[in-house]
């Protein structure tokens, strides 16, 4: 058997870099974007991303079974513990209310749009945005969300319902400028 990387580490599977590479090559994009959708931008979500692969590759010897499945479950968890850390989500900034927009600004609306859903994510507590987060944005069972962050299904059920309910009541002022704009000469 043959050690870390480094030669340092305890003696373990030294991961096939072409495991490695297959997985990012097939699945790299779709872990980028959920990491961007963890932290709420492109830069936070590539260094959570590097972060975790780091950790993948130190512990490769230890992972039995999926690799995408630990690397996943290493992204989540080390999101939660950097809002814990941080408390960021609790000081982000309030939701910026659009004005009117121009003619032809369909894809800057969908930009903001975009935008404003991950403002509204952020300020959810940490449990309810990755439940939202894998539940909505990965697609995953109440089963695997619960598998994957280590806590009973109720518990998904209810910070999945809590989480909407909260997004509902930021996001209700959209609704109410969507139809302000759509009466607009």
């Amino acid at each position: 058997m043959g050690r870390d990387d480094d030669g340092t580490g305890p003696p373990g599977r030294r991961p096939a870099r072409d495991e490695v590479e297959r997985l990012l090559a097939e699945r790299g994009e779709h872990l980028l974007r959920a990491a961007v959708a963890l932290t709420g931008n492109r830069s936070d979500g590539e260094d959570l991303l590097q972060a975790a692969l780091e950790r993948l590759l130190r512990h490769w010897g230890r992972i039995e079974g999926d690799a995408e499945g630990y690397l996943r479950r290493t992204l989540y968890n080390m999101a939660a513990d950097g809002w814990r850390r941080r408390g960021a989500w609790l000081r982000k900034l309030p939701l910026v209310h659009a004005g009117s927009s121009p003619p032809g600004a369909d894809a800057v609306e969908v930009v903001d749009l975009r935008d404003a859903l991950g403002r509204a994510l952020a300020q959810l507590p940490s449990r309810q945005r990755a439940v939202l987060v894998l539940r909505y944005w990965e697609e995953l069972s109440q089963a695997e969300t619960a598998e994957l962050l280590g806590c009973p299904e109720g518990t998904v059920k209810s910070a999945a319902a809590r989480g909407l309910r909260r997004l509902r009541e930021l996001t209700a002022t959209w609704t109410d400028q969507q139809q302000l704009m759509e009466k607009r000469p």
